[in-house]
């Protein structure tokens, strides 16, 4: 069974508010490029994977502009990740296009398992890699994810705020993380019916849940975040200073 990543990374991470100040003439690097003890966000998420005994291939999905630059920073500062078979493609408008276009680049089986990994959750250990590679063998699908801690509560948006209709308990409630993971055959029926009727979701498990498939979830990890604020930077760098 061979073990495909696929990193969509091709996201401009408008929430993420230049922590680092750009260099004259040019833009804030989007979240995925900025830099977390000297190297991109996303060198640090790769090299969990490539760390890995288990996966086979890495899929990263950029901005056609990014491709041969960070393909050059790779083989400068970490070609232990190019090692791993790894390919760098184009990604598209939003994060489905990407996912969708790196399946497209895969050469798989139908039992082949899939993950797919935000390229901004850093932290991701080898036991969540592993766990979820184990049960998306077993169901077909699944995910990782944290029980919610807070209360929560579904509201109705109105033009003056939001008002609370109901609160949802909380032992019904779970976080999602990635990595998801997916039989080839299970990811691909879902993207190619989402293509079909225009539909775009939120994550790669939405659409098998769609699908009619349903999702196993594993235990994920608090330390799993995703960098999205200078908030989540900050917490970054405090985890590796630990």
């Amino acid at each position: 069974m061979k073990i495909v990543v696929i990193i969509p990374a091709a996201g401009l991470g408008t929430r993420m508010v230049a922590p680092q100040a750009p260099k004259p003439g040019k833009s804030a690097p989007s979240k995925q490029f900025v830099e977390l003890r000297g190297s991109p966000v996303l060198i640090h998420t790769l090299k969990k994977f490539a760390g890995s005994a288990e996966v086979s291939e890495l899929y990263v999905a950029l901005r056609k502009s990014e491709i041969e630059p960070f393909r050059e920073r790779l083989e400068r500062e970490a070609p232990e990740i190019l090692r791993k078979k790894t390919v760098l493609l184009e990604g598209g408008e939003h994060r489905q296009q990407s996912v969708a276009n790196a399946l497209a680049a895969v050469s798989a089986s139908a039992k082949d398992i899939v993950l797919v990994h935000d390229a901004v959750r850093p932290f991701v250990t080898d036991e969540i890699i592993h766990d979820v590679i184990t049960a998306a063998g077993k169901y077909g699908a699944a995910i990782a994810g944290v029980p919610a801690v807070d209360t929560v509560k579904q509201v109705e948006r109105t033009p003056e705020g939001a008002t609370i209709k109901a609160t949802i308990p909380r032992e019904k409630i779970v976080m999602a993380q990635t990595p998801q993971g997916f039989r080839y055959e299970v990811l691909k029926k879902a993207f190619d019916e989402a293509t079909a009727d225009g539909m775009i979701g939120t994550d790669e498990a939405s659409l098998v849940e769609r699908s009619g498939h349903p999702v196993a979830v594993v235990m994920g990890s608090p330390r799993n975040i995703k960098i999205t604020t200078p908030a989540d930077l900050e917490l970054a760098e405090f985890f590796l200073k630990r």
